[in-house]
């Protein structure tokens, strides 16, 4: 039997490459739709979610994390976890990633996806709000498609904001929120807030406005004022109707109608921008189908080095 590779963080991340990453997942989106099933395992607080997904062509992948909050305590890191990739053809398991490696690169890698066909290609100064690991992977990402775009970040800490500024040079600091979503071209955001940050009367004509961050049923980064002056698109209706705040309690409440949701990634051909003054809104709901698209062109790569 073939060994089975485990691709560690580090070294996957090494062949890795953003642009070649998004074409991997827009040519996942040709094959038949996915089918995808999340489940969950609770002791107390500590959690384990496995998220399946199975594309005809591709293969299988099985994602799992566990979620010990206690574990920063100890020294150890509060989430874990792997992801086993299998092969189409028989189903034997081809590999083993990183759960961390696969969980940046998906993220940053599918809300840049989006920017690349709705965000203005003369793009020039990118707003990040949310100065985590998150918008670390993004201000990679965005860099790839947009080398000569000035970056900015803005925090709720001022510490967080800093420290991040000093390991990317060249990165500016806002300290007001406004006038920086207001200078911006394309605004990523990738925070944990339930209350909207964003609104949407800041918003100027042709920005690229690109949400990452709220992923339950009671989070939103943006106001209901900024989802009705944006064309809105989201990376799958089966992932983020039904369960996340930001496109569903619009839905829910009538603030929108469901036609106000142009496309997802099973329709990319509808990803455009309609004139240079309109603003296009992206809502990332991640999903284990990327999880596979991303594992599958991790492998490649990993292979091909």
């Amino acid at each position: 039997m073939t060994d089975i590779p485990f691709i560690p963080f580090d070294a996957g991340e090494a062949v890795l490459d953003w642009i070649g990453l998004t074409d991997a997942l827009a040519a996942g989106h040709a094959l038949p739709k996915a089918e995808i099933g999340d489940t969950f395992l609770y002791r107390g607080d500590d959690t384990l979610l496995s998220r399946a997904a199975w594309i005809d062509g591709l293969g299988i992948a099985v994602k799992s994390a566990t979620v010990f909050p206690g574990n920063p305590a100890k020294g150890t890191p509060m989430i874990n976890g792997g992801l086993n990739l299998y092969a189409d053809a028989n189903g034997m398991l081809e590999a083993i990633v990183d759960f961390h490696l696969v969980t940046k690169w998906k993220t940053a890698g599918d809300s840049l996806l989006a920017a690349r066909r709705l965000a203005r290609p003369d793009s020039k100064s990118i707003l990040i709000v949310g100065a985590g690991n998150q918008g670390r992977a993004l201000h990679a990402s965005y860099h790839a498609v947009f080398p000569d775009a000035q970056f900015t970040v803005w925090n709720r800490s001022a510490a967080n904001a800093e420290k991040m500024a000093a390991e990317l040079p060249g990165l500016r600091i806002a300290t007001d929120l406004r006038s920086a979503v207001e200078a911006a071209d394309i605004i990523t955001s990738a925070t944990m807030s339930t209350d909207p940050l964003i609104k949407g009367d800041w918003l100027q004509p042709g920005q690229h406005i690109d949400l990452i961050g709220a992923y339950r049923p009671d989070m939103r980064e943006v106001d209901d004022t900024a989802i009705t002056r944006a064309r809105v698109f989201v990376d799958s209706f089966d992932t983020t109707i039904g369960h996340i705040g930001e496109i569903n309690l619009p839905l829910e409440t009538g603030v929108i109608a469901r036609d106000h949701l142009v496309a997802d990634y099973y329709d990319l051909a509808n990803f455009t921008r309609t004139s240079e003054d309109e603003i296009t809104l992206f809502k990332n709901g991640g999903g284990a189908h990327l999880d596979l698209m991303t594992s599958r062109y991790i492998l490649d790569r990993w292979r091909s080095r």
